[in-house]
């Protein structure tokens, strides 16, 4: 008996018993996968310990790595300038790209931001350096 042979009935009954299957599997998925974790922490942990280690010792380098700063080199604290706005103390600028706020001022005092001597002349006529 074929596929075209089933009534309505018993082709809804095929499909609702197959959804309860793929329920089932996709259960008995997910519970050999937890499995599968907890059996490779137990496999890791005893071989920690064979190797004569603590697993917090080890446990703690396998945390995300900290990055260090671009153009920074460890154990270096270069410090930069940020500058404040003295209309505005939440617009605040250290360096790199110039933020819209600080482009927008340039250009309604006269300024070029592109112009290397108009952004300097800028920050040491309208801006505040920010100590600390």
């Amino acid at each position: 008996m074929g596929i075209e042979d089933l009534s309505v009935d018993e082709i809804q009954q095929q499909l609702k018993e197959l959804a309860q299957n793929r329920t089932d599997l996709e259960n008995a998925l997910v519970q050999r996968q937890q499995q599968a974790k907890i059996d490779l922490v137990q496999q890791i942990k005893d071989l920690i310990e064979d190797q004569g280690f603590e697993i917090t010792e080890i446990i703690s380098l396998l945390g995300p790595r900290r990055r260090r700063m671009a153009g920074t080199k460890a154990g270096s604290s270069r410090q930069y300038t940020k500058y404040v706005d003295p209309e505005n103390p939440e617009n605040i600028y250290v360096r790199g790209v110039l933020p819209g706020w600080m482009r927008q001022k340039m250009q309604d005092k006269g300024y070029d931001p592109n112009s290397k001597p108009d952004r300097e002349a800028f920050k040491a006529n309208y801006l505040h350096v920010l100590e600390g």
